[in-house]
């Protein structure tokens, strides 16, 4: 079996890979277009009804764009090659709830923040709560993401399972493959509401920031991206996406 990229060994595979120019903000601009990559599969974030990609992510990734003046042309990739891509030039930008780490800013530019979360804990009715709750048991996680670091940091489980997709990990814990999930708070209270009551949500492992990710060295588009993710959030744009899908406010604080 071909071993799965840890969140190390992903950005080592970022800054190793050959970086194609980015282009600068006026660069697209000129051009009409601008194309944003996600992954498509982490609701109520990033996600498909049917053959529409949707998301409190799309939705404000539209917004910003429409404050740069600009259209937008999406990308969908699996959550563990969305950095590489980034660095080879495939898209302009990556919103996709990356959580801002030490080793990521390594590779990529981070945003401000455009949501503040944690890592929590969903198990079905009855199960754990409690990071002491997970000892001696089996914990399904996202491959490559900042729950997948995390969980392993903790002593005493019985094994951490990685999964593609977060919707796979999430399916794990449903046919009783694992014992709980570790994801995105508001992704686990989602898909907790939609179980009827058979999932619960516990405890946060820990709690991060997330923000949109851009090239090394791309400043104009660092910044353009902040004062766009500025305005949409000053106009009153930002609030009301996020009362649609969290019915709170999830800036940071």
């Amino acid at each position: 079996m071909k071993k799965r990229l840890t969140n190390t060994v992903l950005v080592l595979a970022v800054l190793a890979t050959a970086t194609a120019s980015a282009r600068t903000l006026a660069e697209i601009k000129k051009s009409g277009t601008i194309i944003i990559a996600t992954e498509g599969a982490f609701k109520p974030f990033n996600y498909f009804e049917g053959k529409k990609l949707t998301g409190f992510e799309v939705d404000l990734g539209e917004a910003v764009a429409k404050e740069l003046g600009v259209k937008v042309r999406w990308v969908t990739q699996p959550f563990d090659s969305l950095l590489i891509g980034l660095n080879q030039g495939r898209y302009d930008f990556v919103i996709a709830s990356h959580g801002i780490t030490p080793e990521r800013a390594k590779a990529v530019n981070f945003t401000n923040p455009h949501y503040c979360t944690g890592g929590a804990i969903v198990a079905q009715k009855g199960g754990a709560q409690k990071a002491a709750d997970l000892a001696g048991k089996s914990v399904a996680v996202q491959v490559g993401s900042t729950y997948a670091e995390n969980v392993r940091k903790l002593s005493g489980l019985k094994d951490v399972k990685t999964y593609p997709k977060d919707s796979d990990a999430q399916q794990a814990l449903m046919a009783g493959r694992v014992d709980a999930w570790v994801s995105d708070k508001f992704v686990g209270l989602e898909a907790a509401q939609a179980a009827g009551g058979r999932m619960q949500v516990g405890d946060l492992l820990f709690q991060e920031k997330i923000a949109m990710a851009v090239q090394k060295e791309n400043s104009t588009l660092l910044k353009g991206l902040n004062d766009a993710l500025a305005a949409v959030q000053k106009n009153g744009t930002y609030g009301k996406l996020s009362t649609q899908y969290f019915k709170q406010n999830v800036a940071c604080k």
